[in-house]
């Protein structure tokens, strides 16, 4: 029991601290005494599953790092984590599918945690289909399919800093407790490939101080660019649908959105 309460505890307080809170704030925030935030991180006190999503609550822990929390407490998960065609999904998939639809004819693509392509709409087809005739893309890793030298890598003009931005971000989402081993393991295969600038680092700490990183594309007499926005399910309780990214693109120029028009 010991070593499960100091497991516990190094999680909450990993939380904690990445919220910039000291154990009164976090008291104050989750209505309990502050010594008892001190106890439950030290082990001396065992949580209660109740005091368990309190505290995840109050430190707007993921979804997935809340039942991480629980398990390592001896707890059993709170959250599913379901399909989206699993029943009752009707008004979640009726959504997804009117953003999909609104969002033509410029591409949008959904994604899941792992950056897995689930479904795109008819703009990301025909973006597709440009680029990369007759190669599938749903069911494949999107990054996969933007790092290798046999998919949009060599048309990326500005390859250099959209890679580093996106290397930085992945990066990131590996950092945390209950990071993937599939999210860590795709990090390691991105590296790995000859297409990876060895200056990422680099690269993205100098990024220009614009609203946002285009990608631009060239392809014989054609030069796109777009910028892209993420949409998601701000009050998901499943955990699939709170991973869930739905990632759209928009011209960035009148020569792209003319382009998109006429597909």
């Amino acid at each position: 029991m010991t070593t499960v309460q100091n497991e516990f505890g190094g999680l909450l307080r990993h939380w904690r601290e990445s919220r910039r809170l000291s154990q009164l704030d976090l008291a104050l925030e989750a209505n309990v005494s502050s010594k008892h935030v001190s106890f439950l991180e030290t082990g001396r006190n065992r949580p209660s599953r109740e005091m368990i999503l309190r505290l995840s609550q109050a430190l707007d822990v993921p979804l997935r790092d809340r039942n991480l929390l629980l398990d390592c407490a001896g707890f059993a998960p709170a959250y599913r984590e379901s399909k989206l065609e699993s029943p009752g999904a009707d008004q979640v998939a009726e959504a997804i599918g009117r953003i999909l639809d609104q969002q033509e004819p410029c591409p949008a693509i959904i994604l899941d945690a792992d950056w897995m392509l689930l479904r795109q709409n008819g703009g990301a087809d025909a973006l597709g289909q440009m680029f990369l005739p007759g190669i599938p893309a749903v069911g494949a890793n999107a990054l996969d399919i933007l790092f290798s030298s046999d998919g949009l890598q060599p048309f990326i003009v500005n390859w250099e800093q959209l890679s580093a931005t996106i290397l930085m971000r992945l990066y990131r989402d590996t950092l945390g407790p209950a990071a993937s081993e599939h999210s860590q393991a795709l990090l390691a295969r991105l590296l790995s490939m000859p297409t990876a600038p060895a200056n990422w680092r680099d690269v993205a700490a100098e990024l220009p101080t614009g609203p946002v990183v285009e990608m631009v594309l060239r392809k014989d007499d054609f030069r796109l660019s777009f910028f892209t926005t993420i949409t998601t399910f701000g009050t998901a309780q499943d955990i699939t649908l709170q991973e869930l990214r739905i990632e759209s693109w928009f011209p960035s120029d009148e020569v792209t959105r003319a382009l998109c028009e006429s597909w």
